[in-house]
């Protein structure tokens, strides 16, 4: 198949309905109609042979052979434009579209607040937070970046370990006075503990303490299951129960005594928050920025 400019053409089309999940919102980005960008899909699926993206009346998404092209293309297309960027003296400039997939627990918790300083120092850059319990495909989403506390989920992304926050479990001075200070894991059979649901398995996560070597799993009950963190740490401020909560996100809570940290003596559980991007390729300057803002960004929060 010799090259031509159409090929490209249709290409960028692509990435433009990929990245907006919609052919109108491709057509707005791109500057041509709607029609303009199904007729370049429709010619770039007859100069490959092969059908991209499946169309419906509310939704577009690419097929399972659509997204083994795109995979591949992708990262190429991105290296032109750094190629071209480098070229115009650009390439560090972060401008343009940065789509984020964020984890709801740092975004809550961590960035609310300082998106606006972000954005002060990037004026060139437009953010689009999606925040979801799941890593989806970045690829085939159109995701630049996610933040993801956990391990990666998959080896086919470039990850970045950002930080280690540790595990704590808190409660209320209100629940301590009503039901009285465990002093040991193990007595947390017998008190309300709030069950937060691990998304990727649908299950509560399993409570375990640590210190230095010693692991100690502790079966833990409660009648309150949430998917919420916001939720849990109302309702554990409020005595309903005690939680298993990251430090990063409560610092000030139990720096100002609003929670109790019960055990402080089992602090060797920690949790990784990781950055991941889809391109092998050095990762652009929007993309770098970012990584650079969220890392300046934990450590100001770790450091308080």
């Amino acid at each position: 198949m010799g090259f031509d400019g159409r090929l490209l053409s249709g290409i960028s089309v692509l990435t433009a309905v990929v990245q907006n999940r919609s052919f109108s919102r491709a057509a707005d980005t791109l500057g041509i109609t709607a029609s303009g960008v199904s007729r370049a899909v429709s010619r770039l699926e007859d100069r490959v042979g092969i059908r991209l993206l499946d169309r419906t009346t509310r939704s577009v998404a690419l097929t399972d052979e659509g997204r083994r092209f795109y995979q591949q293309v992708a990262p190429l297309l991105a290296g032109i434009e750094d190629a071209a960027g480098a070229a115009s003296g650009a390439a560090g400039i972060a401008r343009g579209r940065l789509r984020v997939d964020i984890d709801p627990y740092f975004s809550r918790l961590v960035l609310s607040g300082h998106v606006g300083e972000f954005l002060r120092q990037n004026p060139d850059l437009t953010l689009e937070l999606i925040t979801r319990e799941h890593v989806g495909d970045l690829v085939a989403d159109g995701i630049d970046v996610a933040m993801r506390f956990g391990e990666p989920p998959t080896p086919s992304v470039i990850a970045r370990k950002l930080l280690e926050t540790r595990v704590v479990t808190v409660a209320s001075p209100k629940y301590l006075r009503r039901h009285g200070h465990p002093r040991h894991p193990s007595e947390l059979k017998d008190h309300a503990c709030i069950q937060f649901f691990d998304p990727s398995s649908g299950r509560p996560f399993q409570w375990e303490f640590r210190s230095g070597r010693k692991v100690l799993p502790v079966a833990t009950s409660g009648r309150l299951h949430v998917s919420d963190v916001g939720t849990m740490i109302n309702e554990c401020m409020a005595g309903t129960a005690v939680a298993q909560l990251l430090e990063i996100g409560i610092a000030p809570l139990l720096e100002s005594g609003k929670l109790i940290d019960l055990f402080p003596d089992w602090a060797g559980e920690t949790f990784p928050l990781y950055a991941l991007h889809p391109s092998r390729h050095h990762p652009p300057a929007k993309v770098r920025a970012f990584i650079d803002f969220v890392m300046k960004l934990v450590q100001d929060a770790v450091s308080r």
